[in-house]
């Protein structure tokens, strides 16, 4: 058995830009920094309040107020749950049809945010728990750390009980491909709408194994899940 351990946010569901508009909100409000969107596209995989204290770091805004750090997060969120309720993201094209097709394959998420907006997010996209579609889900609320570290990549193969060598990543963000790095998993990047291009992957991934988006990986991923080699993937 193989498993298949997708990032949510910008692989799954086009979430990233309300992600960023939140967080463009909630650091304007509460701290008056103006944050543009490929930072937060850049740091993308990390729990909320690590993103808040690095981007204060980048803005050499006083780091040691660990309240304010807070309050960004706390605002952000939020921000972020009246989108989900207004004008909740929508799935990828083909995404819920790829995951049907993986019937041979675990299947798992792992994301940075909260366990709340990840359910929620899913379920407004089609790709909920009521629909059956993975075995496992790994939020911030499950780790102590984000991405770049592995934890959360290692803590869903201990669940599922599969071993890394029989897993593959599909991730958009170069602190997901980084923990995929760490944790000795194979890994591939779909890009869909980002602002970030390949040059930011690189030295993290080969090129050929970074395609344009989550649909594009169809037949890689199914490919993959299917057969005992792991085949080049054809841009």
């Amino acid at each position: 058995m193989k498993a298949i351990v997708f990032d949510s946010d910008g692989v799954l569901v086009d979430s990233m830009p309300s992600h960023y508009e939140a967080w463009k909100t909630a650091f304007k409000e509460v701290s008056n920094i103006d944050v543009d969107e490929r930072t937060i596209y850049l740091l993308e995989g990390m729990r909320g309040i690590d993103l808040v204290e690095k981007v204060f770091e980048l803005k050499k805004y006083p780091s040691n107020n660990h309240q304010i750090a807070e309050q960004v997060n706390a605002r952000k969120n939020e921000v972020f749950r009246d989108i989900l309720l207004s004008a909740p993201p929508r799935a990828y094209q083909g995404v819920k049809e790829l995951i049907l097709k993986l019937g041979n394959c675990k299947k798992a998420v792992v994301s940075g945010s909260a366990r709340e907006d990840v359910e929620t997010l899913l379920e407004k996209s089609s790709l909920g728990k009521e629909n059956n579609l993975f075995d496992i889900l790994i939020t911030a609320d499950d780790s102590a750390k984000g991405k770049p570290d592995p934890c959360s990549f290692m803590a869903a193969l201990d669940k599922i009980k599969i071993f890394r060598l029989d897993a593959l990543i599909v991730e958009n963000a170069p602190l997901g491909v980084e923990a995929a790095n760490k944790a000795g998993i194979q890994c591939i990047v779909t890009l869909n709408n980002t602002p970030l291009n390949i040059e930011d992957f690189k030295s993290l991934i080969d090129k050929d194994r970074i395609l344009k988006e989550t649909r594009s990986a169809t037949t890689f991923i199914e490919d993959w899940c299917n057969s005992n080699n792991l085949k080049k993937i054809q841009p």
